[in-house]
């Protein structure tokens, strides 16, 4: 008899360590090129770019750290808070 495991959640995004799939190839292809630019340019300016990016696009529980930036901005500066005094 074979048994198979599944996953919980079939429909949820492929994610590899930190990262979705998606943004760990753009990282990868991103360091590459940042390295290749370092090494013969020997600019570190493509090497920050990708640091920051890879920061920015750690997935933890479906929220990446930028969407998280995003909704803490949103909720301390954009957003008016309703006050009331009675």
């Amino acid at each position: 008899m074979t048994s198979y495991l599944y996953p919980q959640n079939l429909k949820a995004t492929a994610n590899l360590w930190l990262w979705g799939l998606r943004d760990f190839a753009v990282f990868s292809i991103a360091a590459l090129l940042s390295v290749l630019a370092l090494a013969q340019l020997r600019i570190i300016m493509p090497v920050a770019v990708t640091l920051c990016y890879g920061f920015l696009s750690i997935r933890l529980d479906d929220t990446t750290v930028l969407d998280f930036i995003r909704y803490a901005v949103r909720y301390f500066i954009s957003t008016q808070q309703k006050y009331e005094w009675r």
